[in-house]
């Protein structure tokens, strides 16, 4: 059978796979690409170099970072803080909000929403009040503050990776605001949104402070790591090893830090980090690796550039809500990693820069899983802790404020983008 039949088989049935079997994506990616290797659509030394082994280093070394940023328990000190000092349950709700975005933006996503949610749930258990919301808050607030740097979360590092872009390149790219200040314009207007939400809790709020800093360190170990992200442009311009191996560096200081202080095995330490994610991700660039050097994604650029003929604008809100709708469903890394380079070959058919393209579609991607509850895994992780609390989560009322919040947040950035960028 040839080759681009097969590449382009494999990859549309496990598509449905990762639909229908969202707690199985990753035996599900590493399967496929398993199966391209063994009927060569892809030899394995093609899906070695289809890996970006940059965008994993990146991953794999935060992952440590953040775990051992977690157990120092210096968020969870900082939100009773805020908590304690709101002026009331909707200020505090939405200073957690707030706190949630600002972690995100540094830490996985779902890795955020466990070092917040168990301050949530200990507000609404003293008030006597239902989590639902706020915990779809911080849910929602993590998935769209991730995206604002390069290390807050996998679609953030794809596109770093795709479009050679640095970690400051994130705030100024070839001298115009970035897409840090597209997605603090989003988190502005949804905000809004989720004033409107918990503006009738009125209640005083006083939280017993019961967390403890176990120690700064690890604080300081993620700040250093940031700085070091930031000086690494100078070194690296195309953006091609430094800051995955910067991250891998950190990510060991992270567990030896954790073996020799906390006394916490290194093997356990490692075995504890996301591997499911990690191998997900893997499978996901030899399969679409497999779909570009059979020419699809050519063909499939070519076909969008015909659509939208001369038009800009059109292409550009195309890309962007298309996203916004398959990520409303569907994980949003391999939607990514496929249109990446459909954005890059589209701009360049366009003969126009790739950032607006490429911008607007890692907005829309990941900003349109916080529609419903299955579309991020933040979302899910949410709705599961509600459910073991005992407040299980309808998708009608995910969507009641998923959506909403989703529209303020995208537009505003989605017009940001296209002002800026056009």
């Amino acid at each position: 059978m040839d080759a681009g039949i097969i590449s382009l088989s494999i990859f549309i049935i496990a598509y449905v796979l990762f639909v229908l079997l969202p707690t199985r994506r990753a035996h599900v990616a590493v399967v496929a690409s398993l199966l391209l290797i063994i009927s060569r659509a892809i030899s394995f030394k093609q899906a070695f170099f289809a890996i970006n082994w940059n965008v994993m280093g990146i991953f794999i070394g935060t992952l440590a970072v953040a775990d051992t940023f977690m157990e120092s328990r210096v968020p969870a000190y900082i939100a009773e803080i805020i908590v304690n000092r709101a002026k009331n349950t909707g200020w505090a709700m939405l200073a957690i909000c707030l706190l949630t975005g600002f972690i995100s933006a540094f830490v996985e996503n779902v890795a955020t929403v466990l070092i917040v949610a168990p301050i949530a749930l200990s507000l609404a258990r003293k008030l006597k009040i239902n989590p639902t919301n706020m915990m779809i808050g911080i849910a929602i607030s993590s998935n769209l503050q991730g995206v604002a740097t390069l290390i807050g979360d996998p679609p953030s590092m794809l596109l770093g990776g795709f479009a050679k872009m640095n970690f400051m390149d994130f705030f100024v790219y070839k001298g115009k605001p970035s897409i840090f200040f597209a997605v603090e314009l989003g988190a502005l207007a949804s905000f809004i949104v989720l004033y409107f939400i918990f503006r009738k809790h009125k209640e005083k709020t006083q939280l017993v402070r019961t967390e403890k800093v176990r120690s700064w360190v690890p604080t300081f170990i993620l700040v250093f790591l940031i700085f070091s992200l930031a000086l690494s442009s100078f070194f690296d311009v195309g953006f091609s090893y430094l800051a995955g191996i910067i991250c891998m560096i950190f990510g060991a200081i992270s567990l030896l830090w954790e073996k020799f202080i906390n006394r916490k095995f290194i093997l356990k330490s490692i075995l504890s980090l996301d591997w499911e994610t990690s191998l997900f991700l893997v499978g996901i660039f030899i399969v679409v690796g497999s779909l570009t050097l059979n020419g699809w994604i050519e063909w499939i650029s070519t076909f969008l550039s015909g659509l939208v003929g001369e038009n800009i604008f059109l292409g550009y809100t195309i890309l962007v809500f298309t996203a916004i709708l398959i990520s409303a469903f569907v994980d949003n890394v391999p939607f990514l990693v496929a249109m990446l380079p459909v954005a890059i070959s589209m701009s360049a058919k366009l003969n126009i820069s790739p950032s607006l393209f490429l911008f607007g579609l890692l907005i829309g991607a990941s900003l349109g899983g916080n529609i419903t509850p299955i579309g991020a895994s933040a979302n899910i992780v949410a709705c599961g802790l509600l459910k073991k609390e005992g407040h299980p989560v309808k998708f009608k009322d995910f969507m009641k404020i998923g959506l909403p919040f989703t529209l303020a947040a995208v537009t505003a950035a989605y017009l940001f983008v296209w002002l800026f960028w056009r």
